[in-house]
């Protein structure tokens, strides 16, 4: 893609974490992700489609945008989150389109995936 065509669109996404190894281990065992390490404070990750870090942090404070990720399966994905250290906050539920839970990770950090199956 070429800078043109980037121009004014979501680049990349960064969020706190308390504890850096747990949280490359439940994105990596959940979501298969890619980490790059650039110290002991900061770690990038690549899911495939677009990149984004970890940064070190004393807490992570809730509210703010609602960051959601696509699942073919909702099901195995939720059980993943809960294998893997997260907790899942809003239960799966319907909406025009689709369907979508809410999660914490490990850290704290709230996001949704969602389905249109």
């Amino acid at each position: 893609m070429s800078q043109a065509e980037q121009d004014r669109r979501i680049d990349y996404v960064e969020f706190p974490t308390t504890n850096m190894e747990e949280t490359k281990k439940f994105y990596s065992g959940v979501f298969g992700w890619e980490f790059t390490d650039y110290g002991p404070d900061y770690t990038s990750f690549n899911d495939g489609r677009l990149g984004g870090g970890f940064t070190a942090a004393p807490e992570v404070s809730a509210g703010g945008p609602l960051v959601v990720l696509y699942g073919v399966d909702l099901e195995d994905i939720e059980a993943r989150v809960g294998e893997h250290g997260g907790r899942v906050v809003r239960e799966t539920f319907e909406f025009p389109g689709g369907r979508r839970f809410h999660f914490v990770d490990p850290s704290g950090n709230e996001l949704a995936v969602w389905s249109d199956r």
